[in-house]
């Protein structure tokens, strides 16, 4: 999951999409430790501390990336009219399609909320939705968190295990065979994680009783 370099957003008056979009494009790039206000200043090509007349402070800005990244899943194109286990299995692996073209940027999609008007939209079409099969409301919520979460760790895991490999790889001797099982040997167990939770809330419909 080695980010790859990324083509700067087309250069537009600064905003706070604008923004988030360069600075999620720096943080691809140097990492989160290395992201820093001078850092997307010099992107910018602006003052560093432009941004700060668009955003409160950092958190508010890591809250606007997080929010660019949400845009990129594209949710409007999901297939809403399949049967409510096609749609959840298109949301899961979009989103971790997502996350890994920003895996740098993971750990702050994870640590909050997206609070944007589109995410919020969006997650009412998701409940209502859900509601429409079968689930209460509490559940439908439940479901979509579960999921998120999931995926959330799927790929925080990849990323641990690609260290842990890395570094086991530049411990081995050249001419031994190297102990423990990569992420490749392992498999992907994704799918069978998204099965699981979608198999263990098909009972909470009451269209499946």
């Amino acid at each position: 999951m080695t980010p790859r370099k990324r083509t700067p957003p087309t250069r537009t008056a600064l905003n706070r999409d604008y923004i988030a979009a360069v600075a999620l494009m720096v943080i691809d790039e140097t990492g989160l430790d290395g992201f820093s206000m001078r850092k997307l200043g010099a992107a910018l090509g602006a003052d560093p501390m432009a941004a700060y007349r668009h955003y409160t402070d950092q958190q508010d800005l890591f809250d606007g990336i997080a929010a660019a990244m949400f845009a990129e899943l594209e949710m409007e194109s999901l297939p809403w009219q399949e049967d409510w286990r096609d749609l959840l299995r298109a949301y899961a692996r979009r989103l971790r399609s997502t996350l890994r073209r920003h895996p740098n940027a993971v750990p702050v999609f994870a640590t909050r909320p997206v609070l944007s008007p589109a995410a919020t939209e969006i997650g009412n079409w998701m409940i209502e939705r859900l509601q429409g099969t079968g689930f209460e409301p509490g559940h439908a919520r439940q479901l979509t968190r579960c999921l998120r979460d999931y995926v959330i760790g799927h790929i925080l895991s990849q990323a641990v295990a690609a260290v842990r490999d890395g570094d086991a790889t530049r411990r081995a001797p050249k001419s031994g065979a190297r102990e423990g099982i990569t992420l490749a040997e392992g498999g992907d167990y994704f799918e069978i994680g998204v099965e699981a939770i979608l198999d263990g809330f098909a009972d909470r419909s009451t269209r499946s009783r």
